[in-house]
C-alpha cells in the first residue's frame, strides 16, 4: 500500500486526478467488477505517457482501460491502479488519413470517417471499444478488421522508456491478434488509418446496415463483453453452442444469450464467478459434443492475477 500511496502523490504533484477505490463494474460494458485501488484519466498523450512512466517505476499492478468492452474484472477487486484512455480522444484528418487518439471511440472514427466521405471504418460503427483496444485484438466485424486500414500505430515502451512508430505490417495483425498481446509493455498513444474516398450517403447507408444487423441478431439490451468465444477454424462458435443445447443456459445471473448463443450475457447481478463458470461449462461442453476447443475473447482478470 505504501508504493500505491506514493505513486498516488506523484500523479498528483504531476496534475493528474486521482480516484481512490472506484468500482470497475460502471466501466465495462459487463457492469461487472470489484473496486479498484485508484483509477486515473490523463486527459492527453503527454498525461498519458506521464502516468505510465510513473507507474512503471512504482512497480505497482496497473491495467489500461479504454472502454471495458472486452474485458471481465474480478469481484474482489483489484490491488493497483487503472489508467483510463477514454479523455485521450482527439481526431485529425487530412486527405483520405485519419489520424487519432488512443481513447477515440470505434463510432467517433466512423462518423468523423463518414463527415469526410471517407470509407474504410463502417464495420467498426457498432463496435463498443476505443481505438487502442481495437489495435490490442484486431477487432472487427461484418469482413472489416483494423488491419486492413491501420497504417501506422505510435506506441509508448515502459520498458525503453520511448515512443516508437510502427507500420501496419510491422504490428502482426491476424484473427483477433496482434503484436501488442505478448508485450504488455507497449500501449497505443495512437494510430493512423488509411481509408478510401466515396459517397457519404453510400457509407451511411453500410452503416446503419450493419448497426440494424447487430440490433436484429445481438443482444444489445444485455450487458455483455460482445462475442465472447473466438472463431473456431472451419466453424462458428454461436452455432457449436446452439447445437449442444446451450441456448439460454445460466449459471447465477449468467447467460447464454437465448437471441444468440455467441453471447454470454449479463441478465441481472451476475457476478465475475458466474461469467468464468459459464464460460467454463460452454467450453466443456462443445468440446466433448464436437471436438472443438472454444477460446475466450474476452480478456478475463482475477484478483490472483492482479497480485
Amino acid at each position: 500500500m505504501l508504493a500505491l500511496q506514493q505513486l498516488e502523490n506523484q500523479l498528483n504533484t504531476l496534475g493528474i486526478p486521482v480516484h481512490r477505490d472506484v468500482a470497475l463494474a460502471p466501466y465495462t460494458t459487463f457492469h461487472i467488477g470489484g473496486p479498484i485501488t485508484l483509477m486515473i484519466e490523463p486527459p492527453d498523450e503527454e498525461a498519458l505517457v506521464a502516468a505510465l512512466r510513473a507507474v512503471k517505476k512504482s512497480g505497482v499492478f496497473s491495467l489500461v482501460l479504454g472502454r471495458g468492452s472486452n474485458v471481465l474484472f474480478p469481484d474482489e477487486g483489484v490491488e493497483g491502479v487503472a489508467i483510463r484512455t477514454c479523455a485521450a480522444r482527439d481526431i485529425k484528418i487530412e486527405d483520405s488519413l485519419v489520424t487519432a487518439a488512443c481513447g477515440a471511440t470505434l463510432a467517433e472514427l466512423a462518423r468523423a470517417a463518414r463527415q469526410a466521405a471517407l470509407s474504410g471504418l463502417e464495420f467498426a460503427h457498432g463496435i463498443p471499444g476505443t481505438l487502442g483496444g481495437a489495435i490490442y485484438m484486431n477487432a472487427g466485424a461484418y469482413g472489416g478488421e483494423m488491419s486492413q486500414v491501420v497504417r501506422s500505430v505510435r506506441l509508448y515502451d515502459t520498458d525503453r522508456d520511448e515512443i516508437v512508430t510502427m507500420s501496419g505490417e510491422q504490428m502482426e495483425f491476424s484473427y483477433r491478434h496482434s503484436i501488442l498481446q505478448p508485450h504488455p509493455e507497449w500501449t497505443v498513444l495512437s494510430a493512423t488509418m488509411a481509408l478510401t474516398q466515396d459517397d457519404p450517403e453510400a457509407i451511411e447507408a453500410r452503416m446503419q446496415d450493419y448497426m440494424q444487423r447487430r440490433r436484429d441478431k445481438q443482444p444489445l439490451e444485455y450487458p455483455s463483453a460482445g462475442s465472447t468465444f473466438k472463431r473456431p477454424e472451419g466453424a462458428f462458435a454461436g452455432q457449436l453452442i446452439e447445437q449442444s443445447g446451450l441456448k439460454g443456459y445460466r449459471i447465477g445471473g449468467a447467460i447464454v444469450s437465448p437471441k444468440h448463443a455467441g453471447f454470454i450475457i449479463n441478465a441481472g447481478g451476475a457476478t465475475a464467478l458466474d461469467v468464468r463458470r459459464l464460460i467454463e461449462h460452454v467450453r466443456a461442453t462443445v468440446l466433448r459434443d464436437h471436438g472443438i476447443e472454444l477460446e475466450s475473447e474476452v480478456q478475463i482478470l482475477t484478483a490472483h492475477l492482479a497480485k
